[in-house]
């Protein structure tokens, strides 16, 4: 349940800096977040420690949590390395995949749409989008990830991209998800595009599918992150 917790205490600490609520050089401190969330200090210091390996925060010793942000150039950066290192992935799930890779995309796939019917009938009921459908949905892109990096079979790129997402948030672009059912329908459709692509065994497709399609996450985050410096 702690992990639970922890993991969306770091989410929404998390959305708050890439937004810009909680600028860069805000302290957090133990005592307050767990006031705001209402709960006990273990799953904030859980989850400050996870928005510390994202370097989205400095710890200090006695003094709380200071918030360090991110540039703009750091997440592109970041997207760069994480959209080559996908594309791989895609290239070489399209040359190895079998068929139980292939029944998890779908299934991932399945997942991904029906969490966006739900989101698009919250929008038409002029109601948030709510946790439990974002987790759905995030949920289901993982399961989308994963199972190509399975199919890919290469334990280094696996390793490699399992490094990046720990020393990066990998969910930045929640934030923008959240706010627009369009750029989740356009996600899903990119998906798809994908999946076809590796269905068919055309490995320089699924290459270039997904470079672009990581690439299009990093500029929706970099534009939302050079919005907020520039308020």
């Amino acid at each position: 349940m702690d992990g639970t917790k922890a993991d969306e205490i770091a989410l929404a600490l998390e959305e708050a800096i890439v937004s810009g609520e909680l600028a860069p050089g805000s302290v957090l401190r133990q005592e307050q977040v767990s006031a705001q969330y209402e709960v006990s200090r273990t799953p904030v210091r859980e989850a400050l420690r996870k928005l510390q390996a994202s370097g989205l925060v400095e710890l200090r010793p006695n003094r709380g949590a200071l918030v360090r942000g991110l540039s703009s150039r750091e997440v592109r950066d970041a997207y760069e390395v994480r959209a080559e290192l996908e594309g791989l992935g895609a290239e070489l799930a399209a040359l190895h995949v079998h068929h139980e890779h292939i029944d998890r995309l779908r299934q991932a796939q399945e997942q991904f749409q029906a969490a966006l019917a739900d989101a698009v009938a919250a929008r038409e009921a002029g109601t948030e989008l709510s946790q439990e459908v974002s987790d759905r949905w995030g949920r289901a892109n993982d399961l989308f990830h994963q199972a190509i990096q399975e199919a890919a079979g290469n334990e280094v790129l696996t390793a490699t991209l399992a490094h990046l997402h720990r020393s990066f948030p990998r969910d930045l672009t929640r934030t923008m998800l959240r706010e627009s059912t369009m750029l989740l329908q356009e996600n899903v459709r990119e998906h798809e595009a994908i999946l076809a692509a590796i269905e068919r065994r055309d490995a320089a497709a699924a290459r270039e599918l997904m470079v672009a399609h990581v690439r299009r996450a990093g500029s929706l985050v970099t534009r939302r992150l050079d919005r907020r410096d520039h308020q």
